[in-house]
């Protein structure tokens, strides 16, 4: 097995393993790679729905997405499609998944089955980084405060429309939660910024003004280049990321190309 790390930040990929035959010592070997990486990409896999679901269970237990109905057999696994036709990418904003959650996943995977010529690369940002680089009054002053994360804001609802015809029946409600703006990694310790983008709307015991403005400030540092890694897609890789300490972006700059990928979710514990 070869890891590679992407950069000294954030992400890595893997060779050398097939994930449809590995044994508990590479299991092993992935999940200390994911630890100290946040995002691993294992490169050139062949998996069935059953295998994706038999790989993602080694880390933790598979969940139901909240906004779409999953494969026939599998509802684990959502279809992540953008047909040619469509110009909306699905998620295209910078979020973690499904923050709005009382219990937000703990982490995602996408196994990549068709993937554009070129374009449609994700952006991976840590924030572990993007903590770690605050300045120290902003840390202090983040310990204390709660924020309101919502699923229904207008840019990242805008992202789903286009699956509209796989909608299951939780479609219609918006779901809303509070979470610490810091959270501390259960498995690393490490604290990292615990705010998305496409999601947080409203910081607990500010009033509208000045919660807007230190939003604001956040979210452009934690998506800072300084602070990113760059996954580019092929057809057959398997991407296991770590909600509980990065934000990601799909990129759409593909138009008129098909993607088409498989994604489950791992149920997460409430942030602290």
């Amino acid at each position: 097995m070869r890891i590679t790390p992407l950069n000294e930040i954030v992400g890595c990929t893997i060779e050398g393993v097939a994930l449809r035959s590995a044994n508990e010592d590479e299991f092993r070997q992935i999940h200390t790679a994911w630890m100290q990486h946040s995002v691993v990409v294992i490169k050139n896999q062949k998996l069935t729905p059953s295998e994706q679901l038999k790989f993602a269970s080694y880390f933790g237990s598979p969940d139901i997405y909240p906004f779409l109905e999953g494969l026939e057999g599998h509802p684990e696994i959502t279809h992540v499609l953008k047909k040619p036709s469509e110009t909306e990418n699905f998620g295209g904003v910078w979020h973690t998944d499904t923050i709005y959650l009382e219990k937000p996943p703990m982490a995602s995977m996408l196994y990549a089955i068709h993937v554009p010529s070129n374009g449609g690369d994700t952006l991976f940002a840590s924030q572990y980084h993007a903590y770690k680089t605050l300045p120290d009054k902003i840390k202090s002053l983040l310990k204390s405060y709660k924020a309101e994360s919502r699923s229904d804001l207008e840019a990242v609802s805008a992202t789903r429309l286009n699956r509209s015809s796989r909608l299951n029946k939780k479609a219609s409600n918006s779901f809303s939660a509070i979470h610490p703006m810091v959270r501390t990694h259960p498995e690393t310790l490490q604290k990292s910024l615990y705010i998305s983008p496409a999601h947080t709307c409203s910081i607990q015991g500010l009033n509208a003004e000045d919660s807007e403005a230190l939003l604001s400030e956040l979210f452009r540092h934690q998506t800072q280049e300084e602070h990113q890694c760059r996954v580019k897609w092929d057809n057959g890789d398997v991407a296991l990321w770590d909600n509980r300490c990065l934000l990601h972006l799909p990129l759409n700059d593909y138009q008129g190309e098909l993607r088409s990928l498989h994604r489950i979710t791992l149920k997460g514990g409430r942030p602290s």
